[in-house]
């Protein structure tokens, strides 16, 4: 357990989290880092954290193995998809906004956190869509 420090100086605990569950990172970053009751959520891709590639499939399939990433970091940090308050979303083509906002509304189904879609150039390991998020405990 790390410490971050606040504005005022006072120390604030910052863990590391790491789901075995999830893909390891694809460079020198955490998964996700909690901090002062937040959770900060590297953006996942449709990656099997089994074979460490790409999942195959179209990008509703690509995205539900994300969000399957996705539900591995939350679950590590004691979190649910209630918890999440802003997710950004990353397209490689935004052609695919339709689709993406219909799988992504399966997993979002009360009160939706606040959400940034764009269209990117390109992505990790090839991948046509990324999301991280933040969420916060109760």
């Amino acid at each position: 357990m790390e410490f971050a420090y606040g504005k005022d100086g006072k120390k604030i605990m910052k863990k590391i989290i790491a789901s075995p569950d999830a893909p390891k990172a694809v460079g020198p970053y955490s998964q996700a880092v909690m901090v002062g009751g937040f959770l900060f959520a590297s953006g996942q891709l449709p990656v099997d954290p089994a074979t460490g590639k790409m999942v195959e499939g179209d990008i509703q399939t690509q995205f539900h193995q994300l969000m399957k990433n996705v539900t591995a970091v939350l679950k590590e940090a004691g979190l649910t998809f209630d918890d999440v308050v802003k997710t950004t979303i990353f397209l490689t083509d935004i052609g695919n906004f339709a689709a993406v906002n219909a799988a992504y509304a399966e997993y979002f189904k009360g009160d939706k956190p606040a959400r940034s879609c764009v269209q990117v150039a390109a992505l990790p390991l090839g991948g046509e869509v990324e999301m991280e998020l933040i969420a916060c405990q109760k």
